[in-house]
Formats: C-alpha cells, sequence, structure tokens
C-alpha cells in the first residue's frame, strides 16, 4: 500500500510541481463534510495505484497560499498533476467511477 501524503504550502513545489510521477492533490478541510465523504474514495485510489500516481490531502485552513495559487474555491476539489502542471480539476464531491473518467485520460 502506497503512503498518503500530506501537502503543504512548504512542500507543494517539491512534493508536487517536481515530481516525476503524476500527483493528485485533494483539497480538503477538516470542517468539510463532501470532503469526508470523498476521504475514502482517494484512499482507495491510492491503494489501487500504488505509488504510480502520488496521492494526498492538502488542508486549505493551513495552506492558503497553495489554495489560492491554483483557485480552488469550493471544496473538495482534487486536481491532477502531470509534469508540474495542472491537467484535471474536479470540484465537489463525485462517485469513484465518475473521478476517474476524468483522472483515467490523463494517466493512460
Amino acid at each position: 500500500m502506497a503512503e498518503m501524503h500530506h501537502f503543504t504550502d512548504g512542500n507543494f513545489q517539491a512534493e508536487v510541481l517536481e515530481a516525476g510521477e503524476p500527483v493528485l492533490v485533494d483539497f480538503t478541510a477538516a470542517w468539510c463534510g463532501p470532503c469526508r465523504m470523498l476521504a475514502p474514495i482517494i484512499q482507495k485510489l491510492n491503494d489501487e495505484w500504488d505509488g504510480a500516481v502520488k496521492v494526498g490531502h492538502l488542508d486549505i485552513d493551513e495552506n492558503v497560499n497553495t489554495a489560492m495559487a491554483y483557485e480552488v474555491l469550493s471544496i473538495p476539489t482534487v486536481i491532477l498533476f502531470k509534469g508540474g502542471r495542472p491537467v484535471e480539476r474536479v470540484m465537489g464531491f463525485n462517485a469513484r467511477e465518475r473521478l476517474l473518467k476524468r483522472l483515467q485520460p490523463h494517466l493512460a
């Protein structure tokens, strides 16, 4: 099982933008109900991808600069990064199948 990462303003450059593999960032907050509903789906993707895609969370309350830089205005927002650039953005709670439908084309 691959490690679930915790991204911050301080490590975002190295962990996400400079990563060699695709990175899925779940922008979330502890108080967000839909975020808590999405968390098990994100964890399952992390387990299934087993390191082929780096997966982690970024708490928007604790990491305002990164959330603002990527214009995260509502949560949950999931952004897939490849080569240091955002290639897909999915906002709101989405079922696993719908989320995968949006992400898979970028991972083939």
